[in-house]
């Protein structure tokens, strides 16, 4: 059974030795729920070779960290059209717009880290809602699929936004526990004084002489 399975890495360097179309077509080797590959980049080298032979662009896209040691165990690998571009007030009547490149396409793998260490695919969509791109005849991606500079820089604001969103949730609940160590060290002073106080108040009754004449008479 295990030696019927295709492993990811044989699937890439599988369609990596295209030569032409009809070739790519035939040789494209579909991801699967359950796929294994030895590590994230291993994954992504794979839907990029994918996206490659089937005519899109693969885009990096959201990313789960381990909470024990802040290493990354959960991937999302999309088409470069998932989503749709935000809407912003143009700067300049003069300027062009800036064309659309997101459909909202829904096409996507999502590979997660199990406990072996290897990375297995937990996800896989594989209708687009827009047309495929062909290949060149040398197997190569063709210029039209090329990733822009503008989704690479989407994709880097979108990772840098969700490691802040991190960090600040962090730094939320680090606030909040330190908060309660404060209160409960605020409720203990107050304690400790009013029982300092008690003793102060106690010692100078027993000092004070009119404490002493009413015990001698």
């Amino acid at each position: 059974m295990e030696g019927n399975l295709l492993r990811g890495e044989d699937a890439v360097e599988m369609m990596e030795n295209k030569v032409t179309e009809e070739e790519a077509s035939s040789s494209v080797v579909e991801p699967f729920i359950g796929m294994e590959f030895e590590s994230e980049e291993a994954a992504k080298s794979f839907y990029n070779s994918y996206a490659t032979g089937t005519g899109f662009v693969m885009r990096v896209d959201a990313f789960r960290r381990s909470m024990r040691d802040g290493t990354v165990v959960w991937r999302r690998l999309v088409c470069n059209k998932e989503g749709f571009r935000r809407s912003r007030p143009r700067r300049s009547e003069s300027r062009k717009p800036r064309a659309i490149t997101r459909e909202g396409c829904k096409a996507l793998i999502v590979v997660k880290k199990d406990k072996s260490g290897k990375w297995v695919v937990t996800k896989f969509v594989k209708e687009h809602n827009h047309p495929l791109l062909s290949l060149l005849t040398n197997g190569r991606r063709s210029s039209q699929i090329s990733q822009t500079p503008g989704d690479e820089k989407d994709a880097k604001i979108r990772e840098l936004r969700t490691e802040l969103s991190r960090e600040r949730k962090r730094c939320a609940a680090l606030q909040q526990q330190l908060d309660i160590v404060l209160n409960v060290m605020e409720e203990h002073v107050n304690h400790l004084s009013i029982n300092i106080n008690n003793v102060i108040q106690s010692v100078r009754e027993i000092e004070s002489p009119n404490t002493f004449t009413k015990s001698l008479s």
